[in-house]
Order: structure tokens, then sequence, then C-alpha cells
């Protein structure tokens, strides 16, 4: 590749004042020493999906920053962390500068070199290259990253810096892109549930001024178990100790995980696939697509919409919706319900709404016409929100497609 380099980062540090370093030992930081507020301290659970989140982020107090100086981050480092999953890394940005690194990762900084920092962080989310450390870690029961396998890192990157920047501006153009589809899929979803909100929690939907009350609902509306209301299925697994039933699976079989880990309320497909003979013989059940899988088991109430035919494991109660109860006003009365399903659950180990208790749950059934009005309402933007997903996932192939060609310099950034 003309006009290509091949270095480590350890030589890329070392030309340039950079280095390769690790956070505070725990020795130099405390249980004790964190508090609520003050200055961030970036741990392993805090990187996610390239960058950093604050979620649940740990602080420490002005007077544990001065003594930890030198572990302060700088715009343009990248942080890993050191056990567990060895592949995540964040860039940090200039929000973030003067955060700590915290106990259990790793950063480098890589100072005044010949590769731009957004350029390296691109080329660590390369699939061979998280490969190729991955292989290099150590621990016999969970993998270890340490300084001397990110400073054997090689890095391929073109000689002239401006080459980097457009290569980082397109794949930065694509990520805006996807983030602003978020954006607007969140207040999407805001949109819709204040409209139920509206009509069937403070009970102004149309034609409310002149409603009749009975027994703190509207005349004419009635509190159905659900076991009368609509259908609802379990799940089950194909044994996993029979490869027969995984071999070549097709079939979408969804787990908590699939739930949780997904970017938004539509699934098209599971992690885990078994086959048809898998599904024939163990107790999962198909359902068709456009049905509201909610996890019952362990964590409560997380819910995805399936866009295929599929079935899940045992830890979902899956709803089908129907004319009076369609997915709209199904999804979000399962949704707003999730704290009186907790008050519900049973088990000795962990969490459990199970079947026999759920049937037994009475759910507000609003007249035909004023379901029928928050269908007509709510459908539009519920089907903008799916296509949104959509949008994302067309341009996150599309991304995954061209950035290892740009990066490999197998296709020029100027084509």
């Amino acid at each position: 590749m003309s006009g290509w380099i091949r270095k480590t980062i350890g030589e890329l540090c070392d030309q340039g004042g950079g280095k390769v370093k690790t956070g505070p030992f725990g020795s130099q930081l405390h249980q004790s020493d964190y508090s609520d507020v003050g200055t961030p301290v970036v741990m392993p659970t805090d990187i996610k999906d390239g960058g950093i989140s604050e979620e649940k982020i740990a602080r420490v107090g002005l007077g544990h920053v001065d003594r930890l100086v030198m572990h302060q981050l700088s715009k343009g480092d990248i942080v890993y962390g050191r056990r567990g999953d060895i592949g995540r890394q964040a860039l940090v940005k200039e929000v973030e500068k003067g955060w700590l690194c915290g106990t259990g990762c790793l950063r480098i900084t890589l100072g005044n070199t010949a590769v731009i920092p957004k350029y390296l962080h691109l080329y660590l989310k390369m699939p061979e290259i998280i490969g190729w450390i991955q292989n290099q870690a150590i621990g016999a029961t969970m993998p270890n990253l340490n300084t001397s396998i990110l400073r054997r890192v090689p890095v391929n990157f073109p000689a002239l810096k401006t080459t980097q920047r457009k290569i980082v501006s397109l794949s930065f153009a694509y990520d805006d892109l996807i983030e602003n589809n978020k954006r607007r899929i969140a207040l999407l979803e805001m949109m819709a549930e204040e409209i139920y909100r509206e009509w069937f929690v403070r009970f102004r939907f149309p034609g409310y001024q002149t409603a009749e009350f009975e027994k703190g609902i509207p005349k004419g509306w009635e509190m159905i178990k659900v076991e009368n209301a609509f259908d609802y299925f379990g799940g089950g697994t194909p044994s996993k100790d029979n490869e027969a039933f995984w071999s070549d699976g097709t079939v979408n079989w969804y787990t908590p995980s699939d739930i949780t880990g997904a970017e938004g309320l539509y699934l098209t497909e599971s992690e885990d696939k078994p086959n048809d003979g898998g599904i024939a013989r163990s107790s999962a059940k198909m359902f068709p697509a456009y049905s509201i899988m909610m996890t019952s088991r362990a964590t409560i109430g997380a819910i995805g919409i399936n866009r295929t035919t599929a079935c899940t494991n045992q830890g979902f109660i899956t709803c089908i919706p129907n004319q009076q109860y369609p997915l709209v006003y199904l999804y979000h009365w399962l949704k707003l319900s999730r704290n009186y399903f907790l008050s519900l659950c049973g088990g000795a180990t962990f969490p459990e709404l199970n079947k026999s208790t759920f049937k037994r749950i009475e759910i507000l059934t609003p007249k035909q016409d004023i379901v029928d009005s928050f269908k007509t309402m709510v459908n539009p933007v519920f089907d903008q929100i799916e296509s949104l997903m959509s949008v994302n996932e067309n341009i996150k192939i599309t991304k995954e497609s061209l950035l290892p060609r740009l990066i490999s310099g197998k296709l020029s950034v100027e084509n």
C-alpha cells in the first residue's frame, strides 16, 4: 500500500512523547474515597459503545484528584479495561478531559505522533485488531490486558494526516446520522407514551369532559383479567447439549440479553438460533411477528417487539395483540405496569412473574372506539420509529463494510 506506514502503538508513543499507562492501583484509591459528587473516575464498566457512559460513573473529591494528577485523562486518550471484555475501548472527548483513569483501566496517550487519536480509535475497533488483542491476552479464567500487549499492537495508517482525517470524518458522519435518528426515536417514544398517559392514566381522552365515571374509571370501560383479554405465551430452551438442535439454526429465539442489549423497541433477529427440530423438541412456542416480548424472570419488564415469527426462552411472557388490545395500547400498558409486576413477583433466588399470577392481573379495557382512535393516532408514530431503526441498521451495515476497506487502504478515501 503506497503511502501507508506500519508501526506498533509503543513505537508511535515513543516517537511522539506519549505513553501506555495503567490506572491507579487499588492501594491508591479505596472504596471509601468515592462520593456522589466530584471528578468522574472511569472504570471498565463505564466503557460503552466506543465512549464513556456517565450513567453509573464513580466520583472522587478534589483532594484525591490532586493526589492522582498523573492519572488524569487528556482529550484524545484511549482507555481500555484490563479484564473481561478487553476489546472495548473509549476515546476521551474534550468534556472528559481531567477525569481520572480508574483502577482496572489502561490508557494510551499518543503525544505528537504521526497518527491522530480519532484514527487510532477507529482502527482499534476493527474486528481483526480486537481479535489480535484477545489472542494476546493472559489469564486462565478471565482474559487480562496489560501495557506490554497494547504496546505491541500493530497499526497501519496513511502517511498523510489529511487522509486520516478524511477517513475519520466519513466514519463520524455515519455516527452522527445514527445518533440523530436515535434522538428522533427517543422523542417519538416520549410522545407516544405521553398520549397514552393522557388518555388512559389521567383519563383526558376525546370526549372526557362529558364522560361519567364509575368506580374510578369511565362508564362503559372495564377491568378484565388478562386470561380473558389476549393470548400470551411462555418459552423454552432446546437442549444445549444436543448440537443437532442448533446446527444450521434459522429460528429467531430470543433471550433476555437480546432485549436488554437491543438498541430499540424492534428486534430483527436473535443472537442464538436453534433449528426447527430443536424448537419442536422443547417447550418454546412460535408466535407471530409484532408480538410483545416481556422479560419475566430476574430482569422484569424489559420489552421488545419481534419483526419476524419468533419464540423465546423461559424468561419471558409474550403477549399477542388483538383488536381490543392493539400493539400500541398493549405495549404501553405493559411498560407502565412494570412496578406493579415487580410487586407481584415471587422467587427464592431471583424475582419471577409467573404465568399463573400474570393471568389474574386485570387490564384496563376502554370502549372500542377510544382504542381505535388511540391506535389511529399512535400507529404512525410507531411506524416512524421502526422506519428510523431500519435506516440506522442500514447505515451501520454500510459503515461496517466500508470502514475496514478504507483503514486497510484497499479503498481510497477519495473514492
